[in-house]
């Protein structure tokens, strides 16, 4: 029987994702985030269970994030995973929590199977995200995009995912070209390529993202996409009418001179990753970089904005 080593970390609701990218770099084995801000937020939309015990609303906010290692080369990837962690502490300005380690040896694969059942369909709109082993049926109207979980980067069930998915249901048209920048799992390109754009490019600087995003694209046999190893910003001839970027908000304006050049008149930029209490930060250097505001939405401790510039020739 199969042995593995479970790294668990302790972290917090913004930390999660941020901890789960850094744990997929060292397996495949699989990740799971116990996150009781999830069951909350699930039970106040009445989307989950009819009733939620009281006492999960007043339950410790602590985030758990686990990580299975095959145990014949675990002392090497843990070590590994635990320095990233401890750079990530050191770097990042979040709050990240203590992310204190737990390790312990388990039996078996039936965690294989038990890490499966954390991943179901997520609707947003009429687009359901779909973990590829599960044979769902689309009711009238639904479009599906599937995923295969076993891999790093968004799911969709992060706000700041499910916000851009939300609007690019609204934005995209058929006759678009999306640039999707820091792709990740590629799932919001396609997305908009599953919602009829002409043509979807998706780009990262992280050869797993271009992985992961080819890996995804075939699954969803999407054909107008393109995914590039590359920061977008570095080649002005790569043009469309929607650009959504879900990347945290000090690169996002960073890039609030430049993006622009990427962008045809009259586009829209869909933005992301935005802590709450930097949306207006981000805002702000948009307009100062003279874009014009168009709406914005907030769920959680995360919040999204829409941002245009230019007319239509």
């Amino acid at each position: 029987m199969s042995k593995f080593i479970e790294l668990t970390v302790s972290t917090t609701h913004i930390g999660a994702e941020l901890v789960s990218d850094v744990l997929w770099g060292y397996t495949d084995a699989g990740v799971v985030i116990n996150d009781v801000e999830d069951v909350i937020a699930l039970a106040r939309d009445g989307r989950a269970w009819d009733y939620a015990d009281e006492s999960i609303f007043k339950a410790d906010k602590t985030v758990l994030v686990k990580a299975y290692f095959p145990i014949e080369t675990a002392k090497e990837t843990v070590s590994a995973a635990q320095r990233d962690l401890e750079d990530l502490k050191k770097n990042s300005p979040l709050s990240l929590g203590t992310l204190e380690t737990v390790k312990r040896e388990i039996d078996g694969d039936l965690w294989r199977e038990q890490w499966k059942e954390h991943f179901k369909p997520i609707h947003i709109g009429k687009i359901v995200i779909v973990p590829e082993w599960i044979d769902y049926k689309p009711a009238d109207g639904e479009i599906t995009v599937l995923l295969d979980s076993n891999m790093a980067f968004g799911t969709g069930e992060h706000e700041t995912t499910s916000m851009c998915v939300g609007f690019l249901e609204k934005f995209v048209k058929k006759e678009d070209t999306v640039l999707d920048v820091g792709c990740g799992s590629g799932i919001l390109g396609i997305t908009a390529s599953k919602l009829g754009a002409k043509k979807v490019i998706m780009t990262d600087i992280d050869e797993c993202a271009v992985v992961a995003t080819t890996h995804n694209m075939a699954l969803n046999g999407v054909k107008n996409g393109e995914v590039l190893l590359k920061n977008l910003l570095d080649d002005n001839s790569v043009k469309g009418e929607v650009i959504v970027c879900n990347i945290m908000a000090e690169v996002l304006i960073a890039f609030a001179p430049y993006i622009g050049n990427n962008l045809i008149d009259g586009g829209i930029i869909i933005l992301s990753g935005i802590l709450v209490e930097r949306l207006d930060a981000v805002k702000d250097a948009y307009i100062n970089a003279g874009f014009d505001y168009v709406e914005q939405k907030i769920k959680g401790e995360w919040s999204a904005l829409v941002v245009t510039k230019g007319k239509k020739q």
